[in-house]
């Protein structure tokens, strides 16, 4: 099974750190929320995984192998994909240009459709066209066809209503079950927990004493509440 791991990983913006010491492990079909409170340093985390920026201390290894001095596209190629916050799509090309950006081929596309079938009605339509919800769809089934081995997602839900994200946590799950190791962040604690395996929380830069199995969480929300507040 793979594994992607954190090593007291630090990340530094300014004067001084944003996220310290923290040690976590995502395995190959497992989904692993990183819940929080705003500003808790949750984004610099995954930037610095997948190599947007550089983290100051600390250690990122993937199965064993350090890959903290790689480049971005190294990282890339490593099997590391991310989906940042805003939906990162190309507001004028179709859905299947979008798509064809990753699936390379439309054998490809027919697979990638397969698993993502409410985009095939909108196949041909520009991006731009589409709901939020779609277009946070097209940048989900994006990453899947690069093929990643572990899929960090930043607030998908970001300017979305919670009915809406709901559709697309069932894709989340879909792609770990395939065997993708998910490290997801997200502002709905509870609709986050609901689909996780394993969950912990990061406040003030440093992961809580709340950690462990996602559905412990969730039934725990005095400790939850504790947690975000930093006791």
């Amino acid at each position: 099974m793979s594994e992607l791991q954190l090593s007291g990983l630090t990340v530094s913006r300014g004067a001084g750190p944003v996220i310290s010491d923290v040690d976590l492990t995502v395995r190959g079909g497992e989904i692993l929320a990183l819940v929080g409170p705003n500003g808790a340093g949750k984004t610099s985390l995954l930037e610095s995984v997948s190599g947007v920026i550089p983290h100051s201390g600390g250690d990122i290894l993937v199965d064993g192998a350090s890959i903290a001095k790689r480049s971005r596209v190294q990282r890339a190629r490593s099997g590391i994909a991310h989906i940042e916050q805003g939906r990162a799509i190309f507001p004028s090309l179709t859905v299947r240009e979008n798509l064809l950006l990753t699936a390379k081929t439309e054998a490809a596309l027919t697979e990638i459709l397969g698993a993502f079938p409410e985009l095939e009605k909108r196949i041909d339509s520009q991006a731009v066209l589409l709901s939020g919800g779609e277009q946070q769809m097209v940048v989900l089934a994006r990453a899947f066809a690069s093929q990643p081995r572990f899929l960090l997602i930043d607030e998908m839900s970001l300017g979305l209503a919670p009915v809406v994200f709901m559709r697309l946590l069932p894709l989340i799950q879909q792609i770990a079950a395939s065997g993708v190791g998910v490290l997801l962040v997200e502002q709905f604690t509870h609709l986050a927990l609901g689909v996780a395996d394993e969950a912990m929380v990061v406040a003030s830069g440093h992961v809580s004493h709340a950690q462990g199995p996602a559905a412990a969480l969730a039934e725990d929300p005095e400790l939850l509440r504790r947690a975000y507040l930093g006791g």
